[in-house]
């Protein structure tokens, strides 16, 4: 599965309706990965939640990817996980998970997690924040050269995130990132659709 493009991070909400209704609207907009990530919710409803946009993902030929749930992600065979540098570790992850499926990296700023997510096994690393984010905003910052430094470094595919918006996706792109991960400025947005659309043509154009 090929790591490029938009890549789409649920907002968190109890409301699974509105949840389904608005990641449907990002990947008709052109929305190449989504990841399923929910904070105030408990197990019961974050299968329930994880279940409804696996299956709406699968219509659209979309891996869904799991933030932080190992368990979640095995027991509905969702195409990946997302963890950061405190979640369980990332070769027991890949062990677990098996050579098919996507497994992604928090990386931050620090260039030695990207070497060490490749040896451990993982699909791709995420930088940020690029940007100073609404949705983290004690995130560290991660400078573009990132981007340039770990190519060098690594092969597997880099994600930038954080603070990420249509006015200024252009310059993660430019740096080197293969895709752009996004909350705010996507599901907050008045037009889903055209957002989506809108930061899938960033990468059309390149």
């Amino acid at each position: 599965m090929k790591i490029q493009g938009l890549y789409a991070i649920t907002p968190d909400t109890l409301n699974t309706e509105l949840l389904c209704e608005k990641v449907e609207k990002t990947l008709q907009g052109g929305a190449s990965l989504v990841q399923y990530r929910n904070k105030v919710v408990d197990a019961s409803l974050r299968l329930r939640q994880a279940t409804a946009l696996l299956a709406l993902c699968r219509s659209f030929n979309v891996p869904l990817i799991i933030n932080d749930h190992l368990d979640l992600c095995a027991q509905i065979d969702a195409d990946g996980l997302h963890l950061g540098a405190t979640d369980c570790d990332l070769g027991a992850a890949r062990r677990l998970l098996g050579e098919h499926k996507i497994l992604g990296a928090s990386c931050y700023n620090r260039l030695d997690l990207v070497v060490r997510a490749e040896a451990a096994g993982a699909s791709y690393a995420a930088f940020g924040a690029c940007f100073s984010s609404d949705t983290k905003p004690e995130a560290v910052n991660a400078p573009f050269s990132l981007f340039a430094n770990a190519k060098q470094k690594t092969a597997i595919p880099l994600v930038a995130i954080g603070g990420i918006t249509l006015e200024n996706a252009a310059q993660a792109i430019d740096a080197g990132a293969s895709a752009i991960a996004i909350v705010g400025a996507l599901f907050e947005a008045d037009d889903i659709v055209a957002t989506s659309r809108q930061f899938t043509h960033l990468f059309n154009i390149k």
